[in-house]
């Protein structure tokens, strides 16, 4: 199975790594897994005021922040996991990648927003499954 992990960093994300770790059949080497990340996009007026190059490796900096702890945890139990460093609207891209990328499953914790959080706030899980159409697994 080829199973896509997006992360962020968050408590979250460790505790969907924990769960993961808990269940042998998710993680293992009859797997493939790539690790994906989402920056937020800087305001326009500041990608112009630093410049091209300044922005790019502040996105890819922040990214290899988050997938750092990943990839460690993933390595302590044998798992050689491709990363992949995105940016804009995090939901879209995670879908976006989801599906260009032939991902059999995406696999990320989730906050578990009530209705009225997720109503007032949004929510990148919502976005998730409503814009994707690979199996989600949300950890909470």
């Amino acid at each position: 199975m080829n199973i896509l992990l997006a992360v962020d960093g968050s408590p979250y994300t460790k505790k969907m790594l924990a769960y993961l770790a808990a269940h042998n059949e998710m993680l293992g080497s009859d797997h493939t897994y790539t690790a994906l990340t989402v920056q937020p996009q800087l305001p326009p007026r500041a990608r112009v005021a630093l410049g091209k190059d300044v922005v790019e490796r502040y996105y890819q900096e922040e990214g290899e922040k988050v997938l750092a702890s990943v990839t460690k945890f993933l390595g302590r139990h044998s798992v050689d996991a491709k990363t992949m460093i995105k940016v804009g609207p995090a939901g879209e891209m995670i879908a976006k990648v989801a599906q260009s990328g032939k991902f059999d499953l995406v696999v990320m914790g989730t906050h578990g927003h009530g209705a009225l959080g997720k109503l007032v706030m949004g929510s990148v899980s919502t976005q998730v499954l409503a814009k994707c159409d690979v199996p989600v697994l949300l950890v909470r």
